[in-house]
């Protein structure tokens, strides 16, 4: 059974709907009004997004500055943040102090940009404002059940010190939606489908409405779920041509696609049909490394996921988390040996956030330099969510979201994980 008779999503008449009734879902109702809302009946993006407030006024003095992407180091330095972003970035003595700005003392800190968590699943406000505080203050959705990670990237315009900046994924492509039908009137036509979303059409339609409700980038999967003890996460649910009918739906509407994946089969398939960024990817084989650093294809390994099953109650994740670790940790290392983008991620879901600090800690443990695991949830994320020039860097024209480290993170990358302050859009929390 296909779908093809069933009209294209229409974005007119039920994207500003749909984006209310996800704000009700994340909690966010309250911070996306109808006068904030695009009169054009989306969300508040394009020359919406003018009219969202600005960030604050703050100096933050004292502390020792890391540039991410140089490893210079700046100490007594001042960082100066006008409307939210970074005006200047410098020794004691050689930036102007504006006068009447709140100044955050920070002698004895360390100062690094605002970190990015490139998979994460928010789907509550609460969840959102945690992330925050934990200093991930960008991130890119790994998907959810009724896109309310396209409510909590509103949520972050008009109201940064609540969210991080988000690249939203809207809803995943998978073969099973369950009650994810129920997120768009345009899905519903797919509870028919007896074999799920797997014809060219279905997984077309899919994506179409994700972009229709304004996704960023798109979800999908090649194998089943790891946190699912039922489930075996080595077999495969998509094909490479069914994996390649995503990517070039995604394409047509300028988006990348990020792919959830373990086998080595998996993921060559998922590479090879053109996938944007490798999620999970344990069993990655050598021949997929080459492909991937050949496309400039990133790789998300999501450590503080796979770590986190060894520590189930439930034998067989457990079991599943110490096997698949030390193997994930070993094509980490092979990745960035060869020149393969990585980029931290945690996979936090559930109302649980993990610090995305914790990942930075288990790149460092499965062998890369500090520096180069600090880069990993900075510019290599940054590089990763298109935002290169606006995050991963304390820098002159960069967000003016930073955060404050009671220790020399190149010495001990587990001060990440304990912030002592965060500054989002330049207002302190």
């Amino acid at each position: 059974m296909c779908v093809a008779a069933t009209p294209p999503p229409s974005n007119k008449l039920t994207r500003r709907g749909i984006l209310a009734g996800a704000a009700a879902l994340a909690g966010t109702a309250a911070a996306i009004t109808p006068a904030s809302a695009d009169p054009r009946g989306g969300p508040a993006g394009g020359r919406g997004e003018d009219r969202a407030p600005r960030g604050g006024n703050l100096v933050v003095e004292g502390g020792t500055v890391l540039d991410p992407a140089t490893g210079e180091v700046i100490e007594d330095a001042v960082v100066v943040i006008k409307d939210g972003v970074v005006g200047a970035v410098g020794a004691r003595g050689s930036v102007a102090t504006p006068q009447g700005v709140t100044v955050l003392d920070a002698h004895g800190r360390w100062l690094l940009p605002g970190l990015v968590d490139a998979h994460i699943h928010l789907s509550t406000a609460a969840e959102a404002r945690d992330a925050v505080r934990q200093g991930a203050t960008s991130a890119r959705s790994g998907s959810t059940n009724f896109y309310q990670d396209i409510a909590v990237r509103e949520l972050a315009r008009h109201a940064p010190a609540l969210a991080p900046r988000v690249k939203a994924a809207g809803i995943f492509v998978t073969p099973d939606l369950g009650d994810t039908v129920l997120a768009d009137p345009d899905l519903t036509p797919l509870a028919r489908l007896n074999d799920g979303v797997r014809s060219a059409e279905a997984l077309r339609r899919v994506v179409a409405v994700n972009l229709a409700r304004g996704a960023d980038v798109i979800k999908t999967r090649v194998n089943e779920r790891a946190g699912l003890p039922e489930q075996d996460p080595l077999a495969q649910v998509y094909s490479h041509e069914q994996l390649s009918e995503v990517v070039a739906a995604a394409r047509r509407g300028g988006k990348g696609v990020l792919c959830h994946s373990y086998s080595e089969k998996g993921c060559h398939d998922a590479v090879t049909a053109g996938i944007r960024s490798l999620e999970h990817g344990a069993f990655v084989g050598e021949r997929t490394l080459y492909e991937m650093r050949r496309r400039a294809t990133y790789f998300t390994p999501t450590l503080t996921a796979i770590a986190g099953l060894a520590e189930s109650p439930d034998p067989v994740l457990a079991e599943r988390g110490r096997t698949y670790l030390p193997v994930l940790e070993r094509a980490v290392l092979a990745a960035h040996e060869l020149g393969v983008p990585i980029a931290a991620g945690t996979d936090s879901s559930g109302g649980k956030i993990r610090p995305i600090g914790r990942e930075v800690e288990l790149m460092r443990a499965a062998g890369l330099s500090a520096l180069d695991a600090i880069r990993t949830a900075t510019t290599g994320a940054a590089r990763l969510l298109g935002l290169e020039r606006t995050v991963g860097r304390l820098a002159r024209g960069f967000a003016g979201d930073v955060i404050v480290l009671d220790g020399d993170p190149l010495a001990d990358v587990t001060v990440l994980k304990r912030p002592i302050r965060v500054v989002r859009a330049g207002i302190a929390l």
